[in-house]
């Protein structure tokens, strides 16, 4: 069977290391299975019904009608982690030019530019404006600690500084490579209160969106530094803009300029270049493109952001893969009809996310005549959203 995957941007051609010559991958495939995007907008564009799946290489997933997707039976899948190491590096960096001035220095030193033999006078005279304290000896709260938001913490520890982090929800993925260094806070009120630095690694949602407002900068330390490299719309930017007059934020560092951001003093407005790495980019790439594969194949669903984690083996035996809405009897009625075709079942998971739910069903054999049919039972089946038959 030959698979389509439609591109929405450029993607690194190291998708090929995951996807054989049953794939192809190109900007103008009809009737696609699948779907490979970075940053451009699927909001206003219709999904084939054709598509299957939807990966996003990259974390932010804003760009993508999950909703949507959802209601058609459509698997989103993001790659959290793959540009975790260039993000934590821009971050780092953003902590260097929030505190030491640099991109001010920087700037000034260009208005020199033709004094000759002067320069040198003049930079040891000016330079005094633009001292700043070093990291060493500050405290840092993480707020977030996954694959980003881990490595940030463990790479201040080494800096020197004392690092609090702040997530209900970490992983024990995440928790066994965490420095024994970062301490622990149970509430974010006690970070943002303690801290001379704060980085924010959470996804954007309606519990997070504007959780850094005028209430959270009132309790935080006067002259506070805060990296956002998550998402623009974690902070209040009113609120911020208040904050920065009053001294109570001295530097807003920020991967997602706004027109009322950008030449504010005390705003460094940076391009969204946290991911921009080749390396990152590359492996968000092999990350997505396996993901589909291992979908497409055999219904293996990891890193979805609307599906529950289905984690079976390849398919080696005919399986029925079944989305469906997380509801009563829906199960049964898929037993109930895989017997009623006198089929018997090897192999069964059923794993539920939300409103959402996926059956994977592994049957000894079924014959060809049978095999539309069944599907057709199931399809008819209250709930269901997407049924399919693989490993025949």
């Amino acid at each position: 069977m030959e698979y389509k995957i439609k591109t929405l941007n450029a993607i690194s051609s190291a998708i090929y290391t995951q996807l054989d010559d049953k794939y192809k991958v190109a900007d103008d495939v009809t009737n696609p299975q699948a779907v490979l995007v970075r940053s451009a907008s699927m909001h206003d564009a219709p999904i084939d019904d054709s598509v299957l799946c939807i990966a996003r290489a990259g974390a932010g997933y804003n760009n993508i009608p999950v909703d949507l997707c959802s209601a058609k039976g459509v698997c989103v899948f993001n790659t959290p982690g793959a540009n975790a190491n260039a993000v934590a590096e821009m971050v780092l960096a953003g902590m260097l030019l929030s505190c030491r001035n640099i991109v001010g220095g920087i700037e000034w030193t260009r208005t020199l530019k033709g004094q000759g033999a002067a320069v040198e006078k003049a930079v040891e005279k000016g330079k005094k404006a633009f001292v700043g304290p070093e990291l060493r000896g500050k405290t840092l709260g993480v707020v977030g600690l996954g694959a980003i938001g881990v490595l940030v913490a463990n790479a201040a520890v080494h800096l020197g500084m004392n690092v609090v982090g702040y997530d209900p929800m970490i992983s024990v993925e995440h928790a066994w490579v965490l420095s024994r260094q970062v301490k622990r806070e149970n509430s974010l009120d006690a970070l943002f209160s303690s801290c001379d630095f704060i980085t924010l690694h959470v996804p954007l949602n309606e519990k997070t969106r504007g959780m850094v407002g005028t209430r959270t900068l009132s309790i935080c330390r006067k002259g506070v530094r805060i990296m956002n490299f998550a998402r623009g719309g974690l902070v209040d930017e009113a609120a911020l803009i208040d904050a920065l007059g009053d001294g109570r934020v001295s530097c807003y560092v920020t991967d997602f300029p706004s027109d009322a951001l950008i030449g504010l003093e005390g705003v460094i407005a940076i391009p969204h270049l946290g991911a921009s790495t080749p390396e990152s980019e590359e492996n968000c790439a092999v990350m997505a493109a396996a993901q589909t594969r291992d979908f497409l194949e055999s219904g293996i669903i990891r890193n979805s952001v609307n599906l529950p984690a289905i984690d079976v083996a390849p398919v080696s035996k005919p399986r029925l893969l079944c989305i469906h809405e997380n509801v009563p009897n829906v199960l049964g009625s898929i037993t109930s009809a895989v017997a009623g075709f006198g089929l018997n079942i090897s192999d069964l998971v059923n794993r539920s996310r939300g409103a959402m739910a996926v059956s994977v069903v592994d049957m000894d054999e079924i014959p060809a005549r049978a095999q539309e049919a069944l599907c057709d039972k199931v399809r008819a089946i209250p709930g269901m959203k997407r049924v399919r038959l693989l490993g025949v």
